[in-house]
């Protein structure tokens, strides 16, 4: 559908008024903005680990925990929060989470001692749970069914945003301003996102309770479970090389230059990104296969050849064009197989993911002391396969054929 000016224009706080055929950026990139924060406030504390450490007087180990409570914050109150408040309305619960951000990414900046930055971590992560789960709906609520994987590409632009680019500057800034400095400044924009979202970003109602779906009814709707399978076995895959990148470049010589290697990882996130965009409501199962299978070629060209500058450049920019959509192509899948339940399925996507990434931690831990970072790429590969032939043979109700039309598709 092409676009076109309504004459009827949607006022911000109102959800009854007409859905312009323009997509609405300015909103969309408030949640772009929620998403950045929420995933910079996850993972800077990595890239911050020694300065840390030393202000709080104890190991970088105990310090990497910042980050694994942060993630179990998120995996165990996701659910069960987005089920909570599926009856408020949109907007409430959008500013709740991001108040969570200002209030316990300020108490992590004030933090005395490692207990009380332990446990604003933890709570931060709920905040970002919540977000998590409420982001993809809103997003789709505010175009046309037609419009919806282009809405969701630009409200998940954040995510690479922040690991391509907010991690490393913030990093380079904590070296400068300290690494309290760093969460004040996350918190200042928070302040302003709040300010942000009363302005642009419209307001729906929260499901009536005849409305609402059980977690265990969302978890059974035909088409969710092969999309939550297809996440742990794609995610956990990625997360194997992601996580120890750096001892996986080792014999290439590139292990110096992993800034500039994840670089080409980062620009290739937002070539895939925008690629998603322009794509995902005519061909969202060829994108999914399509990524999937090019991934796994990638895995095999790096396991023959891991030692070649030339093929490690080339497989992370391949890596980051596959891998920089995947959130919008999967988040789209579930929650078109979700229907009415679908901030509960994202809420099951964002726990599953923040799974994978410790599972990936670990597997990738695992396989480093136990057999090097030269199986990495073949166990990627396995799992690739996996999801592969879950999302081949998952074509009636999670990856369906054809152009998207809200939770079915038209054509074959």
């Amino acid at each position: 559908m092409t676009d076109r000016i309504t004459t009827t224009v949607p006022m911000p706080g109102t959800a009854e008024s007409s859905i312009s055929e323009r997509l609405p950026v300015l909103a969309l990139l408030a949640l772009a903005m929620t998403a950045f924060l929420a995933l910079l406030s996850e993972t800077l504390p990595a890239g911050l680990l020694p300065q840390i450490a030393r202000d709080l007087n104890i190991s970088e180990v105990m310090t990497g925990q910042l980050v694994t409570v942060y993630a179990i914050g998120s995996i165990l109150t996701a659910i069960p929060l987005t089920a909570l408040t599926s009856g408020w309305r949109r907007r409430n619960v959008l500013l709740l989470a991001i108040v969570g951000f200002l209030i316990f990414n300020t108490a992590t900046a004030l933090s005395p001692n490692y207990m009380v930055a332990l446990a604003s971590r933890f709570v931060t992560g709920m905040a970002a749970g919540l977000a998590w789960g409420l982001m993809a709906g809103y997003a789709r609520r505010m175009v046309s069914v037609e419009q919806q994987g282009r809405a969701m590409a630009i409200a998940m632009i954040g995510t690479p945003l922040a690991l391509s680019l907010g991690v490393p500057l913030g990093t380079l800034m904590g070296g400068v301003l300290g690494w309290r400095s760093i969460f004040g400044i996350m918190s200042g924009l928070a302040v302003v996102l709040v300010a942000w979202v009363l302005l642009v970003v419209p307001d729906y109602p929260g499901q009536k309770n005849g409305e609402r779906l059980s977690i265990r009814q969302v978890f059974l709707t035909p088409g969710v479970r092969p999309i939550l399978f297809v996440i742990v076995a794609w995610m956990l895959a990625h997360n194997i090389l992601y996580t120890y990148i750096a001892p996986f470049l080792a014999p290439s010589g590139l292990r110096p230059r992993v800034d500039l290697v994840l670089l080409v990882y980062g620009v290739g996130s937002l070539a895939g990104i925008w690629l998603v965009s322009q794509l995902i409501d005519r061909w969202l199962r060829p994108l999914v296969l399509g990524c999937i299978a090019a991934l796994a070629l990638v895995m095999v060209a790096l396991g023959l050849a891991m030692d070649s500058p030339a093929v490690i450049y080339v497989s992370m920019a391949i890596w980051g064009i596959t891998f920089g959509g995947a959130g919008t192509l999967l988040q789209t899948a579930s929650a078109d197989a979700a229907g009415d339940g679908m901030d509960v399925a994202q809420a099951m996507v964002a726990t599953i993911w923040n799974v994978a990434i410790a599972g990936g931690g670990l597997a990738g831990g695992l396989l480093l002391d136990g057999y090097g970072a030269a199986s990495f790429p073949w166990a990627m590969l396995a799992l690739l396969l996996v999801a592969l032939t879950i999302a081949w043979r998952a074509h009636r109700h999670s990856f369906k054929p054809g152009r998207r039309s809200g939770g079915a598709v038209v054509g074959h």
